[in-house]
């Protein structure tokens, strides 16, 4: 059962004695409730979990894990407790402002991405595992019991996501901890570039992340091209294939996820709608002419 925002800060010891606490609900996110919460003139950032998130694929200690040790390297605000069993964590509030797409399609800004990024592919292991192919066959394993349509072309998008699991499997790449969910809303800029909600952090492809990002700043083949070279400094022909074949998986991921929440989530959002968008966008760039070499030449 989901605790009120009332009980969850009687959950937080440090605030135990504490003379004065304001509570400000926070704009953002679909899936849980954020607050600034006003302390004794310190502020924090209280997040509860949404319901049934479980579904979605997120490990609410995993989750804590990962962002517990990024933000003691700076990467995240900094984990102050964490509300056990039903995984609410409080972190120190940051001051800070939104980059919307169209700054953050800015070689400066991609730069600042890619450092950050770097960063967080370095980081010391961090526990659970994420591979958006696995991600989208369990999706689809919830929508059926939830008995939410697909899609009329699911079947061939299945296949097309077969067949590219199957060529990178082919290759070796050392899986690093990755984020997983760089939604523009994600990113918070202060006195550096903060990275938030660790929900689906894991190990895994690095090459989800730089996909998962240009989605979702909607990057030109140019825009992808700088991304490469700042995160990379060199790249290769198949390096831009292997961004190509994530920014498909990103998309299906995003799709699937939009698909699950039809049947299980209770917020007046749209979610056919955020699926119907990816779906055509994944659907499109299967289309494209460039697609079958692409694989190829991975291959």
């Amino acid at each position: 059962m989901t605790l009120t925002v009332d009980e969850a800060i009687a959950r937080v010891p440090m605030w135990t004695n504490a003379q004065d606490i304001q509570v400000s609900p926070l704009e953002g996110g679909i899936t849980n409730l954020n607050y600034r919460v006003d302390v004794d003139g310190k502020s924090y950032h209280l997040r509860i979990s949404g319901e049934n998130t479980e579904m979605l694929g997120i490990n609410r200690e995993h989750e804590y894990r990962a962002h517990l040790v990024a933000g003691e390297l700076g990467i995240a605000p900094e984990v102050l407790y964490f509300i056990e069993p039903e995984g609410y964590i409080v972190s120190r509030f940051i001051d800070g402002r939104p980059l919307p797409p169209e700054a953050m399609r800015q070689p400066a800004n991609i730069l600042r991405v890619a450092e950050t990024l770097h960063n967080i592919h370095a980081l010391p292991t961090i526990p659970g595992t994420f591979s958006a192919f696995q991600v989208v066959r369990d999706y689809a394993e919830i929508v059926k019991r939830y008995k939410v349509p697909f899609p009329e072309n699911f079947d061939w998008l299945i296949g097309q996501m077969n067949n590219a699991e199957t060529i990178l499997n082919s290759h070796h790449f050392f899986q690093k901890p990755c984020h997983n969910d760089l939604l523009n809303g994600n990113f918070l800029l202060a006195d550096q570039l903060y990275v938030l909600d660790w929900e689906y952090a894991g190990m895994g492809d690095i090459f989800f992340d730089l996909a998962n990002f240009s989605n979702n700043h909607e990057f030109s083949e140019a825009e992808d091209r700088v991304l490469l070279n700042c995160y990379l400094t060199e790249f290769t022909s198949q390096d831009v294939t292997h961004l190509n074949i994530m920014k498909f998986m990103s998309d299906f991921r995003e799709a699937m996820w939009g698909l699950v929440q039809v049947g299980i989530s209770k917020l007046p959002f749209d979610f056919r709608a955020y699926a119907n968008k990816h779906f055509e966008r994944l659907t499109q760039n299967l289309l494209n002419p460039n697609w079958e070499h692409w694989l190829k030449e991975f291959g």
